[in-house]
């Protein structure tokens, strides 16, 4: 009587993981830009850790256990909450006095892997891209930045809440950590007299290049997002990968 060779381990672990898929190589190099652009710093990751153990730091207390500037420790900190590594919480003094409420960071839920679960969004991606086709192209446009808009601003009220506004090229910064953390791996870059994000990679796959339309949903995310970082602006899209481009470039 034959018994069957047990599978390698490699099989066996692919077979017992029912639902999750490999990535391919753009979405694997944009899950590996957003893991380094949060972590590549050795300050920066021991932060992250000193921040699970906690229910919660402030950058006072980064500092202070860290060595920094508070501003230093601040920019580590709201680098993470961009990422979507931590939630930022904003508490006031219970006397009520006018003071700057202060702010306090906690470790979020968002999953570390490289290698994630089938993703039920690329069927909501394709079913958007099949409801603007439906549409005039005035109105899908505005429809997909309109959301865009919406969804970009709700991420700027985490990771600033209660707080004013700050300069243009640290809010355009945020802005590009927050879209690599989306998938786009985005970066900030000067461009003569204005600052631009460059995505190299778009989380919408062949749906945005069958409707490129969908492109207006980042540029709807940057306004969003700078809307609640730094103010209302009017990006502008230089290049889409959709269209033929090799990157994404949205200009302020």
């Amino acid at each position: 009587m034959q018994t069957s060779a047990a599978p390698p381990a490699a099989q066996t672990a692919e077979h017992d993981q029912p639902g999750r898929r490999t990535l391919g190589d753009e979405e694997f190099s944009a899950a590996v830009a957003a893991v380094t652009s949060a972590f590549g710093d050795p300050t920066r990751r021991d932060i992250y850790l000193f921040t699970r153990e906690s229910e919660g730091v402030t950058a006072g207390q980064v500092a202070s256990h860290f060595d920094l500037h508070p501003n230093v420790a601040r920019h580590h900190l709201d680098k993470l909450a961009a990422g979507g590594y931590l939630e930022v919480l904003v508490e006031r003094s219970g006397s009520g006095g006018a003071g700057r409420p202060s702010k306090r960071y906690r470790a979020s839920a968002k999953d570390m892997a490289l290698e994630f679960p089938a993703r039920r969004d690329d069927l909501l991606v394709l079913l958007l891209g099949r409801a603007l086709s439906l549409l005039s192209p005035e109105d899908a446009e505005c429809m997909a930045e309109s959301v865009g808009e919406e969804y970009g601003a709700e991420l700027a009220a985490q990771m600033a809440p209660g707080e004013g506004q700050r300069s243009l090229h640290a809010a355009i910064r945020t802005v590009a950590d927050a879209l690599t953390a989306h998938g786009f791996a985005a970066h900030a870059e000067a461009r003569g007299t204005s600052v631009s994000v460059v995505a190299e990679h778009c989380p919408f796959g062949e749906t945005a290049s069958q409707h490129p339309i969908i492109c207006a949903v980042d540029r709807g995310m940057v306004r969003g997002l700078l809307a609640g970082l730094y103010g209302d602006s009017t990006p502008v899209v230089i290049s889409s990968r959709a269209r033929g481009d090799d990157t994404c470039v949205t200009a302020l």
